[in-house]
C-alpha cells in the first residue's frame, strides 16, 4: 500500500451537486487543490469551475477512483455523492442502500488502497430519528426512522470500524436542513423537482409553482408545523474545510459534529420570512404529514464551535432566503434552469 499523503488534492464526490459544488468553491477559496467526480445524474457540469479537474463517473468504480488518485495526488476525500430524499427512501429503500452504503463501502476501500489519509463524510441529522432531547447533541441515541437515515448511519459505522483497522482518519458532518446559495451567486440549488422547503418556496416566489405544500399541521410544535434548523450552504461548506484542517492537524484522530445553528424555524415561519423578503404572499396548501418526518430537529452545536475553526457568517433566516431567491433569478438570467 502506498504511504498516506499528508497534503494534496481533495477529491470531492458529487462535486457537481448542490452542497458538493459549494464545497469545491470553499476549497478553491482556501487555496486547496481540488478535483471532482460526479455521475451528473442530479448534478450539473456547469457547477464545476473550468479550472477544476472533472471526472464523470461513479464512486463505486474502483478503477476510476484509482486513476483519479494517481493522476491528482489525492490526500483527502469529501464524500457528497448519494441519494438524499427522505420520502423517496421510504419508497425505494434498496436504491438508498446501494447508492449510500454499497457505493460508500467501495469508495472507503479505494481510499485505503490508495493511501488516502482523510475522509470527510456528508451525513445527516436523520441518524437521530425522533430525538428525545432538543437540541440534539452528537452523543444522542441514534435511531433513524427512515431508510435514508439508516443508510447514512451504516456508513458512519463503517468509517469508525475502518479507521480502527487502517491509517484513515475521518470527519462526519451531520447536516440539519441546508439552504441558501453562494453569496456571489456562483452556485446554488438547481436540482429538478426540488423538495427542500426554502428552494420550493423560492421557486414559488419566482412563479414556477402555484403553491407551497405544508406537510402536516398537527405536530407537537408551537404552530403545528415541522421545526427545522436551517444552515446556509456556504457556512456548511466552510465547516467541511475546517473539518479537513482539523484532521490534518490531529493525525490519527477523527471527529463527528453537528452542522446547524441551534435555532429552529417552523414551516410557516420560513414561508413568512419569504413573504417578508419578497413583499408578496405565497399560497400555502395544507397536506398530510410525509412518512419519515420527525416533528422537530434542532442541532446542539457546542462541539463544532468549540473544536473547529468555524464561525457562521450567514445565520440569519432572511439572509438564507435572500440568497436562495437571488440564485433562482440567476438561473433564469443565465439560462441554467433545468
Amino acid at each position: 500500500m502506498p504511504p498516506a499523503a499528508t497534503a494534496g488534492t481533495v477529491l470531492v464526490t458529487g462535486g457537481a451537486g448542490y452542497i458538493g459544488s459549494h464545497a469545491v468553491l470553499a476549497l478553491k477559496d482556501a487555496g486547496r487543490p481540488v478535483a471532482v467526480v460526479d455521475t451528473l445524474a442530479t448534478g450539473f457540469r456547469w457547477a464545476v469551475p473550468d479550472d477544476v479537474p472533472f471526472y464523470e463517473g461513479d464512486v463505486a468504480d474502483s478503477a476510476l477512483i484509482d486513476r483519479i488518485a494517481a493522476e491528482q495526488g489525492v490526500s483527502a476525500i469529501m464524500h457528497f455523492a448519494g441519494s438524499l430524499l427522505v420520502p423517496e427512501s421510504t419508497r425505494k429503500p434498496l436504491d438508498y442502500y446501494r447508492n449510500n452504503v454499497v457505493a460508500s463501502r467501495s469508495l472507503i476501500e479505494s481510499a485505503i488502497r490508495n493511501g488516502i489519509a482523510h475522509f470527510i463524510f456528508s451525513s445527516t441529522a436523520a441518524v437521530y430519528g425522533t430525538p428525545e432531547v432538543v437540541p440534539v447533541a452528537e452523543d444522542a441515541r441514534k435511531s433513524p426512522i427512515n431508510p435514508y437515515g439508516n443508510s447514512k448511519l451504516m456508513t458512519e459505522i463503517m468509517l469508525a470500524d475502518v479507521a480502527a483497522a487502517h491509517p484513515l482518519s475521518y470527519g462526519v458532518l451531520r447536516y440539519f436542513n441546508v439552504a441558501g446559495a453562494d453569496p456571489a451567486a456562483r452556485s446554488g440549488q438547481s436540482v429538478r423537482n426540488a423538495t427542500h422547503l426554502i428552494h420550493v418556496a423560492a421557486e414559488a416566489a419566482r412563479g414556477l409553482r402555484s403553491e407551497v405544500m405544508v406537510y402536516g399541521t398537527d405536530y407537537d410544535t408551537p404552530d403545528g408545523t415541522g421545526v427545522r434548523d436551517y444552515i446556509h450552504v456556504t457556512d456548511l461548506a466552510a465547516a467541511h474545510v475546517a473539518a479537513l484542517g482539523w484532521l490534518e492537524a490531529h493525525p490519527g484522530e477523527s471527529i463527528t459534529v453537528n452542522c446547524g445553528y441551534s435555532r429552529g424555524f417552523s414551516v410557516l415561519e420560513v414561508l413568512d420570512a419569504v413573504d417578508r423578503v419578497t413583499n408578496e404572499k405565497l399560497v400555502r396548501t395544507i397536506a398530510p404529514r410525509r412518512p419519515g418526518d420527525p416533528a422537530t430537529l434542532v442541532a446542539a452545536t457546542t462541539r463544532i464551535r468549540a473544536t473547529l475553526d468555524w464561525t457562521p457568517r450567514y445565520d440569519q433566516l432572511e439572509t438564507i432566503v435572500g440568497h436562495a431567491l437571488e440564485w433562482e433569478r440567476q438561473l433564469d438570467l443565465r439560462g441554467l434552469r433545468p
